[in-house]
């Protein structure tokens, strides 16, 4: 495979961001999805701008192949989306892993995120091995609320 950049998001990313949610194994959203939740170009790009969305991008020669995102604010993990193609490889893992040591650095302590409920879906495993728990609540999406503590010192 050849050499993943990883890098922290910059707002020209939202298009490219938008595209690839659409082109994700599982759990794909569409542009006109997203555009239903209230989630477009403009927004996603403000957020980097503004600092509320936390982000790192993985790209090969330059083309996104891959995203993380947690919200600043709450610590949630709102996004991790990988090319179908490129899973399996470490990469999802690395760019969550990125997107954790910020919040670390930030003074968290937990963090969490909604993920599919059904054994089946290839995020349930994921997040579970590496470390994240259920905490027993579901989100208005039907999404199991999973949760990760970290030591929460800066450095």
């Amino acid at each position: 495979m050849k050499s993943i950049d990883f890098r922290i998001a910059a707002p020209e990313d939202a298009t490219a961001c938008i595209d690839l949610r659409g082109r994700t194994r599982e759990n794909a959203f569409s542009r006109e999805d997203l555009s239903a939740l209230g989630v477009n170009e403009e927004s996603w790009a403000n957020g980097i701008a503004g600092g509320s969305m936390i982000g790192y991008i993985g790209d090969i020669e330059g083309r996104m192949i891959g995203y993380c995102f947690g919200d600043r604010d709450s610590g949630e993990i709102v996004v991790l989306a990988l090319l179908p193609e490129y899973e399996g490889c470490g990469i999802g893992k690395s760019l969550l892993q990125l997107v954790v040591a910020e919040f670390r650095r930030r003074g968290f302590a937990r963090l969490f995120l909604g993920c599919a409920a059904d054994p089946g879906v290839r995020s349930y495993g994921f997040y579970r091995h590496l470390g994240w728990k259920p905490t027993g609540e579901y989100d208005d999406l039907g999404d199991e609320i999973l949760e990760l503590l970290i030591d929460g010192q800066h450095g």
